[in-house]
């Protein structure tokens, strides 16, 4: 299983970004598939996930209304596009997918608000 993540970067508050996940290794199609981030000297913390056919989307309050999880299930890929950036947002973000009795992380993507 391999999960790689791009897209992230230094972006202004109130501007946007788009994060992918590339997939590979197990059928992408049949996993939930989701995003966490993790702040300096914080907690690692679940932003949103996303069901296997992509008809089911959940996120976390601090993030409803402007970010929006995605799949490409024919490209192997999840994405999550970001608008209204904040500076709290600023994290590492991390693509993750469990499988029976493991779970998965990406390498992570740098994500910074900031004027």
């Amino acid at each position: 299983v391999q999960l790689v993540e791009s897209g992230g970067g230094l972006v202004q508050p109130g501007g946007s970004l788009r994060l992918s996940c590339a997939a590979s290794g197990f059928t992408f199609s049949s996993y939930v598939m989701s995003w966490y981030r993790q702040a300096p000297g914080k907690a690692r913390e679940w932003v949103a996930g996303i069901s296997s056919g992509g008809g089911s989307r959940n996120y976390v309050d601090s993030v409803k209304g402007r970010f929006t999880i995605s799949r490409d299930n024919a490209q192997n890929t999840v994405y999550l596009q970001m608008n209204s950036l904040k500076p709290e947002d600023t994290a590492v973000y991390y693509c993750f997918m469990r499988s029976t009795g493991r779970d998965y992380w990406g390498q992570g993507t740098q994500v910074t608000v900031s004027s």
